[in-house]
């Protein structure tokens, strides 16, 4: 990990213990996760947004002044509203997508959940992430939150990323072994 990315991450957690604590002192958990879900909403679909937090360009009074805006309209928790607040004086609006995942790790053990990461070829039906989530579960002894992409690239078949575990059954992976057994015997 490179050493800003560490210093990004350092300040995330510290931010992200604060809010949750103050969260779970209030009983509000539940209002927590949907201003995260707010947040990585607008993170994911405004390069505004993207560029205010992570430019030297804008003033604090800037960011802030934006910043409060945005959670106002955007209807966030008094907690959070406070802690983008702070965020945007301190000048480390920067922190705010290591921020996010801080608080969902934290949320997720919280609720006792796991989260896997499910590459597939193509995207999975309900039927099909709900059946993953059942035998994650019997395998994990914890709830599964699926967190699944497409990557048409692996052919067919799953990649699964469970914290550290990686289950590997796509095509291309197959493929790739035999390639490599081949080289072998030849």
């Amino acid at each position: 990990m490179s050493e800003p990315a560490s210093i990004s991450s350092g300040i995330a957690a510290r931010y992200a213990t604060a809010v949750f604590d103050l969260s779970k002192d209030g009983n509000e958990l539940a209002s927590l996760a949907k201003d995260i879900d707010a947040i990585d909403a607008a993170l994911a679909d405004s390069a505004e947004l993207r560029d205010l937090i992570a430019s030297p360009i804008f003033s604090r009074d800037e960011q802030a002044a934006v910043i409060g805006a945005v959670a106002q309209k955007m209807k966030l928790s008094a907690t959070m509203s406070n802690t983008l607040s702070l965020l945007a004086q301190k000048r480390r609006l920067f922190v705010l997508p290591q921020l996010t995942v801080s608080l969902r790790t934290m949320l997720a053990d919280e609720n006792g959940e796991v989260t896997a990461e499910v590459a597939s070829a193509k995207a999975l039906t309900k039927a099909q992430s709900e059946k993953l989530s059942k035998t994650l579960k019997a395998q994990l002894g914890s709830d599964v939150v699926i967190k699944a992409t497409v990557d048409e690239s692996l052919i067919g078949g799953l990649v699964v990323k469970v914290g550290s575990k990686m289950i590997d059954t796509s095509i291309r992976s197959k493929l790739s072994a035999l390639q490599n057994t081949m080289k072998e015997v030849g």
